[in-house]
C-alpha cells in the first residue's frame, strides 16, 4: 500500500495529508515538536518512517547554511528507493526586475542562497523539486488579514508577486508522483501587485480597502521589507506541460472566492 511521509508537515502538508488519506493512503509526518500523528523531527523513529515510506516529501526550510533533513537523513533518503519530493521556493531566482522566469534560469543570486543550495542538493539525490511562490488558502489569505485589521495596501510601483493556492500545490505534488525527477515552478497564471489582492479581499469581505501607502512610508518589519526588494513573474508552462496540471484556481480572484466559500459555506 502507498505510504507517504511528509517531513515538516505544516499548512501545505496538512492539506496534502488530508487529500491522500481520503484516497486510502497511509500518511505520517514530522514537525518541530511531537503531536498526535506527528513525530518530532529529532525522534529516532523518523529513520524507521523513512525506511517504511514509498513516497517522501520534505517541506522543511533550510537553516542558516544547510538543509537539516539532508544533514540528518540524506544518505538514508538517497538509498531508500522511495519517491522523493522537495517543496522549494521561487525565491531561488532572485530579482528579475519584473521579467518572467522559468526553470532554465540560474539560481542562487538572490537573498535565498541557503534555499538555492538546498534546492540543488535535493535535485542531486533524485527528488522532484517544486518551486513555490507565495502560498495562500483557507485560514491563511488576504481575507484573514482584512478580518484581523492587519491588511495594508502598499504601492511598490511596478512590482508584482506570483502566488499559488494550497490545494493547487497538493494537486501538483500528486501529479508529480508519476513524474521522473525534475524541477517545476508551481504558480498561478496571474502575477499581481499585493495591493490589488488586498483590494479584492476587501470587496469580498465587504470592508473598505485601506489607503494605498508608498513603500517608503509603510510599516513593515525588516524581513517583510526585504520581500519587496525582488520583483518577478513566475512562468508555469513546464508545470502544465510535464505534469498535466489544470489549475483549480488560476488567479487570486478565483482562489479567494474559494477561500470564502470554504470558510463561510
Amino acid at each position: 500500500m502507498p505510504h507517504l511521509l511528509i517531513l515538516g508537515q505544516g499548512y501545505t502538508g496538512t492539506r496534502l495529508r488530508a487529500a491522500m488519506e481520503r484516497e486510502g493512503w497511509t500518511v505520517n509526518g514530522t514537525g518541530r515538536t511531537a503531536r498526535p500523528g506527528i513525530l518530532a523531527a529529532d525522534d529516532p523513529a523518523v529513520a524507521d518512517a523513512i525506511a517504511a515510506a514509498t513516497h517522501i516529501l520534505s517541506s522543511v526550510p533550510p537553516e542558516t547554511d544547510h538543509d537539516p533533513v539532508l544533514a540528518r537523513h540524506g544518505a538514508a533518503l538517497a538509498a531508500s528507493g522511495a519517491w522523493l519530493g522537495y517543496l522549494s521556493s521561487t525565491g531561488v531566482y532572485g530579482d528579475t526586475s519584473g521579467a518572467w522566469v522559468d526553470e532554465t534560469a540560474p539560481v542562487g543570486h538572490g537573498r535565498r542562497s541557503a534555499r538555492a543550495a538546498a534546492d540543488l542538493a535535493w535535485q542531486g539525490i533524485g527528488a522532484r523539486v517544486l518551486r513555490l511562490p507565495g502560498i495562500y488558502g483557507p485560514g491563511r489569505s488576504a481575507l484573514d488579514r482584512v478580518r484581523e485589521g492587519k491588511a495594508q495596501r502598499i504601492d511598490a510601483g511596478a512590482q508584482v508577486f506570483s502566488r499559488i493556492h494550497v490545494d493547487d500545490i497538493a494537486a501538483a505534488v500528486i501529479a508529480a508522483f508519476a513524474a521522473p525527477p525534475g524541477v517545476w515552478n508551481i504558480a498561478d497564471d496571474l502575477p499581481a501587485p499585493g495591493h490589488a489582492v488586498t483590494a479584492f479581499a476587501c470587496r469580498l469581505a465587504g470592508a473598505a480597502p485601506p489607503p494605498l501607502v508608498p513603500l517608503a512610508e509603510a510599516e513593515l518589519s525588516p524581513q517583510a521589507r526585504t520581500f519587496y526588494a525582488e520583483n518577478r513573474r513566475v512562468a508555469n508552462g513546464k508545470m502544465k506541460r510535464d505534469l498535466g496540471i489544470r489549475l483549480r484556481y488560476p488567479n487570486y480572484r478565483s482562489g479567494l472566492r474559494a477561500c470564502l466559500r470554504e470558510e463561510c459555506p
